[in-house]
């Protein structure tokens, strides 16, 4: 019998959010003065940003690599305006989240650079009160989600326990990875499906 669910451990883009790349793209496309292929060339193409997500390079250094691909200084404020501009949050999941238990302790693991832990806070200001601070980026812990090693150190840096705790993710791959590091992990689509994964799990 699995344990009773304490905690949730959320994936942020296409749980709490929509993101759109090419939006992102093209804000930060209009800041450099720089054409939408030379963007996405210096983020993706390159490897630069799935580099950054994994913890292989320091904020600094991709700042500084990313202003020299697109021919203008980007600083933390120019990317974090990017990434939120091509952002919105997903009202109904967060109305769900925030009629939760208040002892049921919320955290975000998301696929992404450290910068992301500054602009999930801007993206989805309702739900701060609740993370209290707890937005985890796979950039600090050197891996990417489904990497079982990703969810383990999560889990050390909260100081929480692998049986309570429910991970929720859009994408199954991540789904696996979890439940392969111990965790209780379901998918989902929509701010329905996390109704009903909460409510399969006695949350909701």
């Amino acid at each position: 019998m699995r344990p009773r669910v304490r905690r949730l451990l959320l994936d942020f883009d296409g749980v709490l959010a929509h993101y759109r790349r090419e939006r992102r793209v093209a804000h930060l496309a209009a800041h450099a003065g720089a054409t939408f292929a030379q963007v996405w060339q210096a983020l993706y193409d390159s490897g630069l940003e799935a580099g950054y997500d994994a913890g292989r390079i320091d904020t600094a250094a991709y700042l500084q690599q990313l202003g020299d691909a697109i021919g203008a200084r980007v600083d933390a404020e120019a990317w974090l305006a990017a990434r939120v501009a091509a952002s919105t949050a997903e009202p109904r999941a967060l109305a769900r989240l925030l009629a939760l238990d208040p002892g049921i302790a919320m955290a975000v693991l998301t696929n992404n650079g450290l910068l992301m832990a500054q602009a999930v806070g801007r993206i989805v200001a309702p739900l701060c009160a609740r993370l209290e601070g707890r937005v985890l980026c796979s950039g600090q812990f050197g891996g990417r989600k489904p990497e079982p090693q990703v969810f383990v150190h999560a889990l050390e840096h909260l100081g929480w326990s692998a049986a309570d705790t429910l991970f929720v993710d859009d994408l199954f791959v991540n789904v696996q990875g979890a439940r392969r590091a111990g965790l209780q992990a379901d998918s989902v689509r929509d701010a329905r499906a996390l109704g009903r994964v909460l409510r399969r799990h006695g949350l909701g």
